[in-house]
């Protein structure tokens, strides 16, 4: 059988961001050869969280899943949205009883392919559960249902944190792909035990800016120390993420290359602020 060819697409900032993924991702798809597409959102409204309306305007572009991270809360409405939405992921080492779901699997014609989002305790606000044991449980018991095609967004602010999860799922997933930093690394590989690993996916958003936010302000607040607002950049826009080819027999990923490319938002589709 073919692989699962797999789009994952990094932290979305913005308007910018978000109006270039939802363009692109019909197109990308048919390019591509796409049978499966993953996004993170957590910074699609407005530079900080997601709403219910730009996750349903994700979905509807063809995203299979949407991840999310430390910002997942920040628009209070996305609160209710959840138990509704079982392809939206909160990272999954939240306490027992947190809306939402650190997983989910889904059908594809080439085999079920399981989700997973978990987010790094270093540096990391707010303070969760242990990724590790949390994401090793939940590979372990999708692995015991026969679902061998896991692919792990592992939201983290630290290198070191996500290198040593992609180690410590080494032959237990499919694939790990950092985010959170917004900016693509160069370090794709496959790992011994078969596992494709990237420490950071990169950001999907504005090119002429710091992590997506104005460059003028970022830099004011670096001179200066004065507290100021961070308003989301223009100009043209920069799709990244990953590529990932899994073997949907035995979960191991057969190829792993970086996504990256200029967009021109100008040719972006109309949506809501």
């Amino acid at each position: 059988m073919d692989p699962v060819r797999i789009l994952f697409l990094g932290d979305i900032v913005g308007e910018p961001g978000r109006k270039a993924v939802i363009e692109q991702l019909p197109g990308l798809r048919k390019e591509l050869g796409l049978d499966f597409i993953i996004v993170n959102g957590e910074n699609a409204a407005g530079g900080r969280g997601i709403t219910p309306r730009i996750a349903i305007d994700l979905l509807r572009a063809g995203a299979a899943v949407i991840t999310t991270g430390d910002h997942v809360w920040d628009q209070q409405e996305i609160v209710d949205y959840f138990p509704t939405e079982p392809r939206l992921l909160r990272p999954i080492n939240y306490p027992e009883g947190t809306p939402g779901s650190g997983s989910v699997v889904l059908d594809t014609p080439k085999g079920k392919v399981a989700v997973l989002q978990g987010q790094g305790r270093s540096f990391m606000q707010p303070p969760l559960e242990n990724p590790f044991i949390g994401l090793e449980a939940e590979a372990a018991r999708l692995r015991s249902e026969g679902i061998m095609m896991i692919f792990v967004d592992f939201h983290a602010e630290t290198t070191s944190e996500k290198i040593a999860m992609g180690w410590a799922l080494d032959g237990k997933v499919s694939a790990v792909v950092g985010t959170h930093t917004h900016v693509q690394t160069a370090d794709e590989r496959i790992l011994p035990g078969g596992t494709g690993c990237l420490t950071d996916a990169g950001m999907c958003g504005p090119e002429f800016s710091v992590l997506g936010r104005s460059h003028e302000s970022v830099v004011w607040r670096f001179r200066t120390g004065m507290p100021t607002r961070f308003p989301i950049a223009s100009g043209p826009v920069r799709l990244c993420g990953a590529l990932v080819d899994v073997d949907p027999e035995s979960g191991r990923c057969m190829a792993l290359a970086r996504f990256n490319r200029m967009i021109d938002p100008s040719q972006a589709a109309e949506g809501e602020v």
